[in-house]
């Protein structure tokens, strides 16, 4: 049933998932509240409250960069089990198809929207050489912390223990 009566007004209840799925949507997009609820001619505070209705955790927001890791899917594994919100995780070879099968302005502008997009987490987990740590850590707003795996450069996959990486998350969950 679709369309349901209160009082002397008949709604659809579609209509209403398409709304708030939008309105989670451009949040999820980066958008502040007050612009979501302009763009639906809305309160601010009903997006607060249809948040607060949704939420299961509060925290910091961690994100993961790491490369060139050789057990990709065991890092997968924690980061998903420990409620990562984004990572990107490559092997060497991954590492060398992002690079060579782009454009140099298409890199650039990939590169680009990546650093934008990890700049809004609270938290940055590293894996990777010591060159490109501190790289990153240059190109960031955030609190980043290392995980060397190296010293540059590093031309082969490296094993990363998943269970360290688990206790690197906690910890930083913690702060």
């Amino acid at each position: 049933m679709d369309f349901v009566r209160i009082g002397d007004k008949v709604l659809s209840i579609s209509r209403i998932e398409r709304a708030i799925r939008g309105i989670i949507e451009l949040r999820y997009k980066g958008l502040s509240q007050q612009e979501v609820a302009e763009k639906f001619k809305i309160d601010r505070s009903f997006i607060s409250r249809l948040e607060s209705l949704g939420e299961i955790r509060k925290g910091r927001r961690i994100a993961v960069i790491g490369f060139p890791i050789k057990n990709i899917e065991e890092i997968r594994q924690v980061m998903n089990e420990e409620g990562i919100d984004f990572s990107i995780l490559m092997t060497d070879r991954e590492r060398w198809d992002f690079i060579e099968k782009r454009s140099g302005i298409q890199l650039f502008n990939e590169v680009m929207d990546l650093i934008v997009k990890v700049r809004s987490y609270d938290i940055v987990i590293v894996i990777g050489s010591d060159s490109r740590i501190k790289l990153i850590e240059a190109l960031l707003d955030n609190q980043v912390i290392p995980i060397n795996i190296g010293k540059s450069p590093i031309s082969e996959d490296k094993y990363v223990d998943p269970q360290f990486l688990r206790e690197v998350i906690r910890s930083v969950k913690d702060i």
